[in-house]
């Protein structure tokens, strides 16, 4: 019988496991769907407070975990692939282990939605980014171009013009998703080149590092190439809720929704960073909201020594 499960191994859910571990309640927890998340595929952090020189991503991940493990949290690969939460202890499976739990904490993440080309993932952290925020930076007076339609991707967009010297917005339908406000926004820029309507056939990367893109006309099928250092793909994210379905309370996006910090409608489980943050999404509020899942769960374990 465990004290806290936690799924999920990003910040989100190192953060909880160290919270946890300090407070002796000896946490399992459950890799889930990427080992370290989010920030296992990103290259160089420079705004995770505390570090000046920055960090790498898989270091940031692999000292929290270490903190983590030095506390007493357990680590277990595999992603859950079913849930009862019907009453206590809850019932965690995962792949042919199933764990009995008097709490549990869901920190398993979103995962950024890619283009679908091939050797696309290898990219990422080489020119190919899902997060303006964490890595505009690196692109200052360079081009860049930005996929997708919808809010996000103008946000990414006009957020991008403070680095890069040029972004052109590549989206395959000459209508858009976003609000007016935010399309206006982005045509007033006069960094900012709308494509449309073109798809992005492929990243070209001869040496293993994005210089350019092959675009496509889904209209006339011209053809056509754009030179650019790196590429945002800002066309969303999906958060790794599936399994909890019909048994917490989430948004027509799929991301969980949390009541007074980590709460849900269950007592005794708890949410915590992408899978219930579709706003943010940074390396420190994702630990910030693992932290108060824990405590949470603390709280909850105190309450209920049954």
């Amino acid at each position: 019988m465990e004290n806290v499960v936690i799924i999920g191994s990003g910040c989100a859910g190192l953060t909880a496991a160290i919270y946890a571990g300090r407070a002796n309640l000896k946490p399992l927890v459950i890799d889930g769907h990427e080992q370290g998340g989010q920030l296992s595929l990103t290259t160089h952090v420079e705004n995770y407070p505390g570090f000046p020189d920055g960090i790498m991503g898989p270091e940031l991940i692999e000292n929290m975990r270490k903190q983590a493990q030095r506390f007493g949290a357990e680590f277990k690969a595999g992603q859950v692939n079913e849930v009862d939460l019907t009453q206590r202890p809850f019932k965690v499976v995962a792949g042919k282990d199933t764990y009995e739990t008097k709490s549990l904490i869901v920190a398993a993440g979103a995962t950024a939605r890619l283009l679908g080309l091939e050797g696309e993932r290898d990219l990422i952290g080489r020119g190919l980014s899902t997060c303006a925020t964490c890595d505009g930076f690196f692109f200052r007076n360079k081009p860049i171009a930005v996929v997708g339609g919808g809010d996000s991707a103008m946000e990414e967009a006009n957020f991008l013009t403070r680095h890069a010297s040029k972004v052109y917005l590549v989206h395959r339908r000459n209508e858009f998703r976003a609000s007016k406000i935010m399309i206006d926004r982005a045509k007033a820029n006069p960094k900012v080149e709308f494509v449309t309507p073109f798809t992005v056939e492929q990243i070209i990367a001869p040496q293993g590092h994005v210089e350019g893109a092959r675009l496509r006309n889904l209209e006339t099928n011209e053809a056509r190439e754009i030179t650019v250092d790196g590429v945002f793909v800002a066309i969303g994210h999906d958060p790794n809720s599936t399994v909890f379905k019909g048994k917490l309370d989430m948004d027509s996006n799929g991301y969980l929704i949390a009541n007074h910090g980590s709460l849900t409608k269950i007592p005794g489980v708890f949410i915590a960073g992408d899978v219930q943050d579709h706003r943010y999404r940074q390396a420190v509020t994702a630990a910030g909201s693992g932290c108060m899942a824990a405590l949470d769960a603390e709280k909850f374990l105190e309450e209920h020594k049954d």
